[in-house]
């Protein structure tokens, strides 16, 4: 059995390992952009879209981050009642290590903190994110499903698996007790306890549950208009481009696997996004894109470190 001081030294040398490798791939990403466009050309960007669009878009993203701890706020009323403050502050510490460590190992801090300042235990908060993780992806696969059902040669057959989409979730909500006990007999039993706790993760009820999907749909509808306005500034066109590469942005720090701090996945899926709805494939445009994909990712981890100092500032402050 490992001592709480070498658990402590292990936990110690894995965080300083983890921390090492995220700031050899920034630096390494930051090098090869020198390298291969130059900084001055990068930001050169930014210039031309101006200050005061860059700050809208700036407090737009970060009005998202409340929005985000209020869909925890309601789904745990009785553990954070009260507390917003200290909740705004854990979800932002959450996100930016969510952001800055790699194949999403940042998201095992969000059950951590939830259990330090709230008491909830880990199972719970681990289920409960879950939960919202497939409201996240669900809500961002339907907004790319629409624009691709709109560009659909058969529209009309589209339209009708997309809306068969959109309401999976109150579907499955719906049916949740039935598919709980057949999940709970299907599986072997050392996962059926896996799944009860899964089942404690979801809203409590109908209303709870209606107020958790609205708020994630609003939330991505802001950061995803917010995202393909600014590479619109960026001259990427047509507009469907600007929307396909802000879902494809998106849909890379969502899924299982990315770099530390998105550098090179959450570009490459702007990249990716961008060219599935219609970007053109000439060289010029092309290195635009690419530009204007780094600048989009900035933008994100400038936003998440703006939520990050405001949320400490606030507490420290109610503290005060």
């Amino acid at each position: 059995m490992k001592t709480p001081m070498v658990a402590s030294r292990q936990n110690w040398f894995i965080r300083n390992r983890m921390t090492l490798l995220t700031s050899a791939v920034v630096l390494g990403y930051a090098a090869f952009i020198e390298w291969f466009w130059g900084w001055s050309s990068i930001l050169a960007q930014w210039g031309q879209v101006g200050v005061l669009p860059i700050l809208l878009a700036l407090a737009l993203l970060t009005s998202t981050y409340f929005l985000r701890t209020w869909r925890i706020y309601d789904y745990f009323p009785k553990e954070t009642g009260g507390h917003f403050t200290a909740l705004f502050r854990v979800t932002q510490v959450h996100n930016l290590l969510n952001i800055m460590m790699p194949l999403r190992t940042g998201e095992t801090s969000f059950p951590v903190l939830m259990r330090s300042e709230f008491g909830i235990p880990l199972a719970r908060g681990t289920s409960a994110l879950f939960v919202m993780r497939l409201f996240d992806l669900h809500a961002l696969l339907a907004a790319a499903g629409i624009g691709l059902a709109l560009a659909s040669p058969y529209r009309a057959l589209a339209l009708v698996t997309w809306l068969v989409f959109l309401l999976l979730p109150v579907a499955g909500f719906a049916l949740r007790r039935p598919l709980i006990k057949f999940a709970a007999k299907a599986l072997p039993k050392k996962a059926q306890g896996l799944v009860h706790e899964l089942e404690r993760g979801l809203p409590a009820n109908a209303g709870a549950f209606a107020r958790a999907w609205l708020a994630t749909v609003v939330n991505w509808l802001v950061k995803v208009v917010v995202l393909a306005w600014a590479l619109r500034l960026m001259n990427v066109a047509p507009l469907s481009a600007s929307f396909g590469g802000a879902l494809g942005g998106e849909l890379s720090s969502v899924l299982p696997v990315h770099a530390p701090g998105g550098v090179g996945t959450y570009p490459a899926g702007i990249t990716a996004g961008a060219m599935a709805f219609g970007a053109p494939g000439q060289k010029a445009a092309l290195d635009n894109l690419a530009q204007a994909s780094i600048n989009a990712h900035l933008l994100i981890v400038v936003s998440a470190l703006t939520g990050t100092a405001l949320a400490l500032l606030i507490s420290r402050k109610r503290q005060g």
